[in-house]
């Protein structure tokens, strides 16, 4: 059984995970009946977010408390970029939405509470950072566990041995062990996950929202494929597309089946590992990112908000459309505060344009039939992305300071 397991091991990942994806789709289109194989997918997603909160709370405490001097001048850096690459992603969904004008066939409204103003998403951080540590854990708010961690780790800097930041180190370790096994069954989740929503979800549901869909995926790869990338060009003067592919294939080949950032940064932490980045750097950067990194939220705001104003009438004149954009920019990164992601703050940017709440929450209904797909490609491109500046933001640095860089 030993040599099985350590034969299973030394394939690539990449070609398990596709191993797993095609035996998915063979069995959701041969056995649609046995459910019991759905349960792989349960557990893999279970266990990456069972884990993630604690590697996440462990791994910022142990790098604030050992962090060098220079770190903060990269998590700038890193943020900045974070930030920029948000806003273009709501101007080209904007753009694109005035080229290829969407209207939608409104469904029934759904039952959910959406926030009424970027006031009520702000409030919703706040209260957030200050929630109680350990319920931050437990409940997975990545906002909270950022803000506790940060502080016992500026805390143990100040007054901790160094025997005693050497066991933090020991311990961010071990939580890293612990991540690396449950990554290894992610063929398993991969195939339950597929073999769920092929056996669930025909094709016939996305018929009238093709157009809609196009926009949304159009825009999500030309972020992936041509914005990201160019913003790494201009920080690196170097080819980006080796680590642009990189990152799509590693983490966000598995962000698009788990469609959950926060599932995904232990598989982004081990990402920059490989990748040979400092973990003073990435242990705050990727959690920071899989929060405020938020390309694929702000297009989805963005198209829906202006197909919502198309579908009624409202004609959005340009200075609208920009104060959407920065309106989208914001409402993204505090998508991860509010129950529902992005397709939840929908409502507050149809509010710009007068928009009914009533119509408002009809277009988020439209935004959950097709989120089979919308939110794949958008969380795979919010997880590769968040890799993928982590490295640039280090690479940059280490340009400046006239070392190699090679990805």
């Amino acid at each position: 059984m030993k040599k099985i397991v350590q034969k299973w091991n030394s394939i690539s990942l990449v070609l398990r995970i596709a191993m797993g994806l095609v035996l998915g789709v063979i069995l959701g289109i041969a056995l649609p009946q046995a459910t019991g194989i759905g349960i792989l997918g349960t557990i893999f997603v279970g266990a990456l977010k069972a884990i993630a909160p604690v590697l996440v709370s462990v791994l910022i405490i142990a790098a604030v408390a050992n962090a060098s001097n220079n770190v903060g001048r990269r998590f700038r850096t890193v943020i900045l970029l974070y930030i920029m690459s948000t806003l273009l992603a709501s101007l080209l969904a904007v753009v694109v939405s005035y080229i290829f004008p969407t209207t939608l066939k409104l469904t029934d409204a759904v039952n959910n509470e959406a926030p009424s103003g970027i006031l009520e998403v702000f409030n919703t951080l706040i209260n957030n950072m200050v929630q109680n540590p350990v319920a931050a854990i437990i409940n997975a708010n990545y906002i909270g566990v950022l803000t506790w961690a940060v502080i016992f780790g500026i805390a143990l800097r100040a007054v901790a041995a160094e025997p005693t930041k050497v066991v933090l180190t020991n311990l961010s370790d071990a939580v890293s062990v612990a991540v690396r096994w449950v990554i290894s069954l992610a063929p398993f989740g991969i195939l339950g996950l597929v073999f769920t929503s092929v056996s669930t979800n025909g094709l016939s549901v996305f018929a009238d929202y093709g157009k809609l869909l196009a926009v949304l995926v159009g825009c999500m790869l030309a972020m992936a494929l041509i914005i990201n990338p160019l913003i790494v060009f201009i920080m690196l003067r170097k080819n980006p597309y080796p680590l642009v592919f990189k990152c799509l294939k590693e983490s966000g080949l598995t962000a698009f089946f788990t469609r959950s950032s926060a599932a995904n940064i232990p598989v982004n932490m081990q990402l920059c590992e490989k990748l040979g980045l400092d973990r003073d750097m990435y242990s705050i950067s990727i959690p920071l990112g899989a929060t405020i990194n938020m390309d694929g939220a702000a297009i989805t705001i963005a198209v829906m908000t202006l197909a919502a104003a198309n579908t009624v009438g409202v004609a959005v004149d340009f200075s609208s459309a920009l104060i959407l954009c920065v309106l989208a920019t914001l409402a993204a990164c505090g998508a991860s505060g509010v129950a529902g992601g992005s397709l939840l703050l929908i409502p507050m940017a149809c509010s710009l344009f007068g928009i009914s709440n009533d119509i408002a929450m009809q277009v988020v209904g439209v935004g959950f039939i097709i989120g089979v797909i919308q939110d794949s490609v958008e969380t795979a491109l919010n997880s590769a992305g968040d890799v993928l500046f982590a490295a640039t933001a280090e690479f940059y640095e280490w340009k400046k300071q006239g070392k190699e860089v090679k990805f």
